[in-house]
C-alpha cells in the first residue's frame, strides 16, 4: 500500500481529537461514543496497513535538507503500532465507564485521542527529526491528561511531567543535532548509519549517545529521572494505564531503541564506557523500582514502581546492543504493556467502585469482586514471570540474552533475579489480601461492594486472557521479535 496512507492515519485521531475538544456542551455519552467509535476506526486503519504492508516513505514536508517530516512502516514501526492498537480501544471503554461521573470530559476525550495520533506518529516516523517531533506533541497531548483531576495534587504532578520531559527533551534534541551535523542523515536503518561518519573523538560521540538515551529515558522513568511517575498516578485510572503502559513510557523505550539500534549502531558503541553506564543505570533501577514497589503501600503507586523497574527491563535488553537482547527487550515491551495495563485496570476498578486506595483497604474485597481480583492474579502471576504467562516468555529471553553476553551483563542478569523475587514479595501481597484476609482484618462495609460494570470489566477479561495465550502462543511473537532484531523486517 502507498505510505501516503500513513499521515492519513496519524491525522484520524488527530483532528478528531482536536474536534472533541470544542464539543463542551456535548453530553458525556454523545462525546465517549465518539470517542470509542473514533479509536477502533483508527486501529481498523492501522491494522490495514499492517495486514496489507507498506512499501516505501511518504515526505509531506521538507524544512532543510537534512530536516524531514517522513513516515514509513518497517519492522519496529509495525510491531509498535500493533502494541498501541490493540490496547487504545480497549481504554476507551474501559474510560467510558469510568469516566461517567468526572468533569472536563471533553478535554479528557479531546487530548485522549490527540495521544493516540501522537503515539502513531512517534511510531510510524521514517526519521529521528520526526519521531522526535511527534514525541514533544505526545508530552504536550499528555499533560492536561494528567491535570485533569484539577487538584494540587495533579497540578503538582503536572509540574513535575512537564519539567522533567522538557529536560529530557532538551538532552534528546543534543543527540539529534551531534547525528546531523556530523553527516548522518537521522534516517533509521537496522545497524545505525553514523559509523559512515565518525566523529573525531569517539568519547564524545559516546557522550551525545548518553545525552539522548537519558534524554528519551526520562519518559521511560529511569533512575533517577523517574520521580514524575509515580507522581502521576494521581491522574484517572485510564489515563495511568496508558501513561504507565503503553503511550509515553513505551514511546521513551521506543525512542531509545531507534537512537541506539538504527542512528547511533550498536558496532559503535557496544563496548563502550557508555554502554557500561547505560547498562548499570538500568539495572539499578530494575532493582530500586522493585525494592520501593514493595514498601509503597498505595495501590496505584505501588503499580507506578513497578512500573519504573519493568521499564528498564526493556532498556537494559536493548543496551545490550546484540540481537538477542533486542528481540528480548521488544518481547517484554509487548508483555509488560499488556499486563501493567491489565494491572491498572484492576486497580482502577477498585478505586471506583469502593474508594479504597491503600493495599491494607483490599482484605476481602476477591470475595465480593471476583472477575476483577481473578485478573489481577493473572497480571500478577504474569509480571512476576511464572509460566505459561508472557512474563514468563519475556523475562527468560532477557536473562537468555545476558547470559549470552559477558562482563557488566551480569550485572543485570542479577538485577532481574532479584526483582523477580521482589516482584512475587509486592504482588502476591495484594493477591492475598483480597482472596485470603487475615483473621483480624476489618471487613466492615463489604456488603456494599460488587463489580464494575461491563464496559470495565471486558477490556479486564480480554487482557487476562491475552496475558495467557500470548505465553502460551509466544512462538510467532518471538519470530516476530528476532526478525526485527535481526534486520530481517
Amino acid at each position: 500500500m502507498s505510505p501516503f496512507l500513513l499521515p492519513i492515519c496519524i491525522s484520524i485521531p488527530f483532528l478528531s481529537g482536536l474536534l472533541l475538544l470544542a464539543c463542551k456542551r456535548a453530553s458525556f455519552r454523545a462525546i465517549a461514543d465518539a470517542a470509542l467509535v473514533l479509536s477502533f476506526l483508527t486501529s481498523a486503519f492501522c491494522w490495514m496497513l499492517l495486514i496489507s504492508g507498506v512499501n516505501g516513505a511518504y515526505e509531506p514536508v521538507r524544512f532543510a535538507p537534512a530536516l524531514a517530516l517522513s513516515f514509513s512502516l518497517d519492522g519496529l514501526g509495525r510491531f509498535f503500532v500493533g502494541i498501541v492498537s490493540v490496547l487504545w480501544p480497549l481504554t476507551v471503554l474501559y474510560a467510558r465507564s469510568y469516566m461517567k461521573n468526572e468533569e472536563h470530559i471533553a478535554m479528557f476525550f479531546g487530548f485522549f485521542t490527540v495521544s493516540y495520533g501522537a503515539t502513531l506518529g512517534v511510531a510510524m516516523a521514517d526519521n529521528l527529526f520526526t519521531m522526535y517531533c511527534f514525541y514533544e506533541i505526545l508530552t504536550l497531548a499528555t499533560v492536561p491528561l494528567v491535570l485533569q483531576p484539577m487538584t494540587k495534587a495533579a497540578v503538582h504532578a503536572t509540574r513535575m511531567y512537564f519539567l522533567f520531559s522538557i529536560g529530557g527533551a532538551a538532552f534528546a534534541f543534543a543527540a539529534m543535532m551531534f547525528l546531523l551535523v556530523n553527516g548522518a542523515s537521522g534516517s533509521f536503518a537496522p545497524g545505525g548509519n553514523l559509523a559512515a561518519h565518525p566523529f573525531a573523538s569517539r568519547d564524545v560521540t559516546y557522550l551525545f549517545w548518553l545525552f539522548g538515551f537519558l534524554g528519551f529515558s526520562v519518559k521511560a522513568a529511569i533512575f533517577p529521572l523517574h520521580a514524575w511517575l509515580p507522581k502521576a498516578s494521581v491522574a484517572p485510572t485510564p489515563v495511568t494505564a496508558l501513561l504507565h503502559a503503553v503511550a509515553v513510557v513505551k514511546s521513551g523505550a521506543f525512542a531509545v531503541i531507534r537512537l541506539t539500534h538504527y542512528c547511533f549502531g550498536v558496532d559503535l558503541l557496544s563496548g563502550s564506557w557508555a554502554q557500561t553506564v547505560a547498562i548499570l543505570l538500568a539495572s539499578f533501577t530494575i532493582v530500586y523500582g522493585s525494592s520501593i514497589a514493595v514498601r509503597e503501600t498505595h495501590f496505584k503507586r505501588r503499580l507506578a514502581y513497578s512500573t519504573v523497574a519493568n521499564l528498564s527491563y526493556i532498556l537494559f535488553g536493548a543496551v545490550l546492543m546484540t540481537p538477542a537482547g533486542l528481540s528480548a527487550s521488544l518481547m517484554h515491551m509487548a508483555a509488560h504493556a499488556n499486563i501493567k495495563i491489565l494491572g491498572f485496570f484492576c486497580a482502577g476498578a477498585v478505586l471506583h467502585g469502593t474508594g479504597r486506595t491503600s493495599i491494607y483497604e483490599l482484605d476481602g474485597l476477591g470475595r465480593r469482586m471476583p472477575v476483577t481480583f481473578a485478573c489481577f492474579t493473572l497480571a500478577s502471576f504474569a509480571l512476576m514471570g511464572l509460566p505459561p504467562f508472557s512474563g514468563f516468555v519475556s523475562k527468560w529471553q532477557l536473562l537468555t540474552a545476558a547470559a549470552q553476553s559477558s562482563g557488566i551483563a551480569y550485572v543485570g542478569a542479577g538485577a532481574l533475579l532479584l526483582s523477580a523475587l521482589l516482584t512475587a514479595i509486592y504482588m502476591l501481597t495484594c493477591v492475598r489480601r483480597a482472596w485470603f484476609p487475615a483473621r483480624d482484618s476489618n471487613l466492615d462495609g463489604l456488603e456494599t461492594v460488587h463489580e464494575a460494570s461491563w464496559e470495565m470489566l471486558v477490556p479486564m477479561v480480554l487482557l487476562a486472557a491475552a496475558t495467557l495465550l500470548c505465553g502460551v502462543f509466544a512462538k510467532p511473537i518471538l519470530a516476530a521479535t528476532d526478525a526485527i532484531a535481526f534486520g530481517l523486517i
